[in-house]
């Protein structure tokens, strides 16, 4: 069965009736601890550790090298709190992100952007879409990035600045978020590529052979591709915002580079949209399957009691309770009347043959 995964609600109940800013985390319970690693370089100087506590990244804040703080799980309030403090987030950034089902977003201000966007992973074995919020913070030469989750990909990148490939060591901040969210938007095509092919195979399944099933099938697929489409269509909003509007925090050469990520971002939406059209045309190849099928398991049964009609005549007239019936006196009437049987069973049938009714 595929699904887009939803959270569980019941952490909201906790936030009913809190003001706005309120630090309650909303998502799936977790009891792992919360692990904060650090990359931090520039073209000559790199550094990789993980961090105890939240408050050794003030020796970060301030220094000239790139600086990428991942924080891996967001279901500690405290410490989500203690983090966006020290580098005076607005109360209810804080609460954004720890609002795992928070619909893609970005927000401006003078010294930092804060934006929200989802990863996508399609399990084989569960045969289930899931989502994962991934929230981006940008200051001057740091990037912090708050996953519900250690699981990312963004191991491609970090083998990049390690080994120096593709100049990214000589890059600032803001080209990193760029080939972050790059990296998901990339995502995005090759998982909504995976539906589209599972749906083809779904399609050609229908033609085959229809199944009952098939009609559970399409409308999770449905269900998919709707949650789909409400996961990715606002990332367009952010890329373009990161593309076209003059930022302090963006170089001018990144958004060129954001540009490009804008033009993919198109193109999966404009796959989603294709994928919700043919989901819906599923269903009616569905129900014209099911009724074609139905149509020919009607037709061979017309044909067979069209074959027994003249059979059905024969058998009466001669079961008939008459004393007078010279055929019954002759010796061979009973084979003379199966042939006559046969011959008209034969004939019936090449006839429906030239008409292609079989």
């Amino acid at each position: 069965m595929n699904k887009v995964r939803k959270k569980r609600r019941s952490s909201r109940e906790k936030k009913q009736g809190m003001p706005p800013g309120s630090f309650v985390y909303i998502g799936e319970e977790k009891e792992e601890p919360v692990k904060i690693s650090v990359i931090d370089y520039d073209k000559d100087y790199y550094e990789e550790k993980e961090l105890a506590h939240p408050s050794e990244i003030l020796l970060y804040k301030e220094k000239e090298t790139v600086t990428w703080i991942n924080v891996s799980g967001i279901h500690n309030e405290k410490l989500i709190e203690e983090i966006g403090k020290k580098f005076n987030l607005h109360s209810l950034l804080i609460e954004d992100i720890l609002n795992s089902e928070h619909r893609p977003k970005i927000s401006f201000y003078e010294d930092h952007i804060l934006a929200i966007m989802k990863r996508l992973s399609f399990s084989e074995t569960k045969h289930t879409m899931e989502d994962e919020q991934i929230s981006f913070l940008l200051g001057k030469n740091i990037l912090i990035t708050f996953q519900e989750t250690l699981e990312d990909d963004f191991d491609g990148i970090r083998k990049e600045i390690k080994q120096k490939i593709n100049g990214i060591r000589k890059q600032r901040a803001d080209y990193l978020m760029y080939r972050l969210m790059d990296t998901l938007v990339d995502r995005y095509l090759i998982e909504v590529e995976q539906m589209n092919d599972n749906i083809e195979i779904l399609e050609e399944e229908m033609v085959m052979n229809p199944l009952q099933d098939d009609l559970h099938m399409i409308y999770e697929y449905k269900h998919q591709a709707i949650e789909l489409r409400k996961l990715v269509w606002p990332v367009r909003d952010v890329i373009n915002k990161l593309e076209k509007r003059p930022l302090s925090l963006i170089q001018k050469e990144t958004q060129f580079f954001f540009s490009d990520v804008n033009d993919h971002i198109i193109q999966v939406n404009d796959m989603i949209e294709t994928t919700r059209g043919v989901v819906s045309s599923l269903l009616d190849l569905h129900f014209s399957s099911v009724s074609n099928k139905m149509n020919e398991v009607m037709k061979v049964l017309t044909i067979v009691s069209t074959i027994f009609i003249p059979l059905t005549f024969i058998a009466g007239i001669y079961g008939m309770n008459f004393v007078y019936m010279p055929e019954l006196q002759w010796k061979w009437s009973y084979p003379i009347a199966l042939f006559v049987m046969v011959i008209i069973t034969i004939g019936m049938l090449v006839f429906f043959r030239k008409k292609n009714w079989f």
